[in-house]
């Protein structure tokens, strides 16, 4: 009985690009690189149109569960490789389909074929592959619709791939492949995915969160340490600022009127958020906003508050609904850390009665009877960065193929 040896990996979006292919081909190799480090043994080879990992030995099961995170893949498949002679093909496809085979089960076979010099086109493979494996096992049958089994052979001018199991990608363009951005991690449910659609788009992102004891306690920093955690499980390690915000946030309150405070807050916040990204060669900021969700996140609130930087401002959420963002939130295993009940500095200070519809000029001019500079100043550099690493390993598990 045959067993798969390596993992056939296909672009996607990526075979659209020009003349850059390569660099992007480069970053999903370092980002596979990075969700195997633990492996020892395996082998990653790419081409212009497919990557391929080695196995070695290593648990293809577990390859594979992580393989499935990685951005910049549209699929990939299990797979054994042979020479392009038609006798080991055929024997190497009925050890491979005999490992999936069981009685009453349909098969189909798809060939295709990107060596052009390969002497059989792919409906002459079909008819032979197809016309072994009848001969070979009792009581199969042909279902071109919807097989239970799908043989597929890939013939490429180095050698030929067999494999009878695709699995889905997570699409989008890998790590990144599209620059840096600095995303405003609150420990709620919305932010850490904004954070996982924009690492989807290739950004590379670094955390910023803000942190006010004693108004805010240990637990909710860890319960941000833990979001951050999962989000490194995505593309690798990913800086986590933790920004002391107390005396900037006990400030709002004693000098801004109450409905306002909130605006203010949210302002302040994205001026230092606009320091961290600019000492930390950031080009973008992303937040979890969601128009019209809270009263901070009104077209109007959010022209207010944009008001205080240039940088450019990312809000992939913008059009969801909160169930959407929840659904993306347990896809990510974020969910029920988010739902911890420990308050976090956007929510301990919320005014009963904040504007929906906040003047921007009306909050410059309650700002402009302080001087925060200082404080800004103050509060980034004594930001605390951490480097939060992924564990190593995932819950879940492959179906038996290896």
């Amino acid at each position: 009985m045959i067993n798969y040896d390596r993992i056939l990996i296909r672009y996607g979006e990526i075979s659209t690009k020009g003349r850059n292919r390569n660099k992007f081909v480069d970053k999903l190799r370092k980002s596979i690189s990075n969700v195997l480090h633990d492996f020892t043994g395996i082998k990653i080879e790419a081409t212009r149109d497919r990557m391929y990992v080695i196995l070695n030995g290593a648990d293809g099961k577990e390859v594979s569960e992580r393989l499935k995170g990685v951005f910049g893949i549209q699929s990939f498949s299990p797979a054994v490789k042979t020479n392009k002679d038609m006798e080991a093909m055929k024997d190497a496809a009925l050890a491979l389909f005999q490992k999936k085979y069981e009685e009453g089960k349909t098969f189909k076979i798809t060939a295709k074929r990107a060596d052009k010099s390969f002497p059989l086109n792919t409906d002459e493979l079909n008819h032979e592959f197809g016309g072994h494996l009848l001969k070979n096992v009792p009581g199969l049958k042909v279902n071109v619709k919807k097989p239970d089994i799908n043989l597929q052979i890939e013939i490429r001018e180095e050698a030929a791939y067999l494999s009878c199991e695709t699995f889905q990608g997570a699409g989008g363009l890998p790590a990144g492949s599209g620059g840096k951005a600095m995303v405003m991690l609150s420990g709620g449910i919305d932010s850490p995915v904004a954070g996982y659609l924009s690492m989807k788009r290739g950004l590379e992102v670094e955390a910023v969160h803000f942190y006010s004891p004693p108004f805010t306690s240990e637990r909710a920093k860890q319960k941000v340490i833990d979001l951050t955690e999962k989000l490194s499980n995505i593309t690798g390690a990913v800086a986590l600022h933790i920004v002391p915000f107390t005396e900037i946030q006990q400030l709002i309150q004693q000098q801004v009127p109450q409905n306002y405070t909130m605006t203010a807050t949210r302002r302040l916040m994205l001026r230092i958020t606009d320091e961290i990204r600019r000492k930390n060669d950031g080009l973008a900021i992303i937040t979890g906003e969601s128009l019209g969700q809270v009263a901070s996140q009104t077209l109007e609130s959010m022209y207010a508050i944009n008001d205080v930087t240039n940088t450019p401002v990312l809000r992939p959420l913008i059009t969801m609904d909160k169930s959407e963002i929840i659904e993306i939130a347990q896809k990510i295993n974020t969910h029920d850390i988010s739902i911890r009940p420990f308050e976090d500095c956007c929510t301990v200070f919320v005014p009963a009665s904040p504007k929906t519809k906040p003047k921007r000029d009306k909050v410059r001019h309650f700002e402009s009877f302080v001087d925060f500079e200082p404080l800004i100043a103050k509060a980034v550099e004594n930001t605390e960065k951490m480097i939060i690493k992924p564990q190593s390993g995932k819950e879940e598990s492959f179906e038996d193929l290896f």
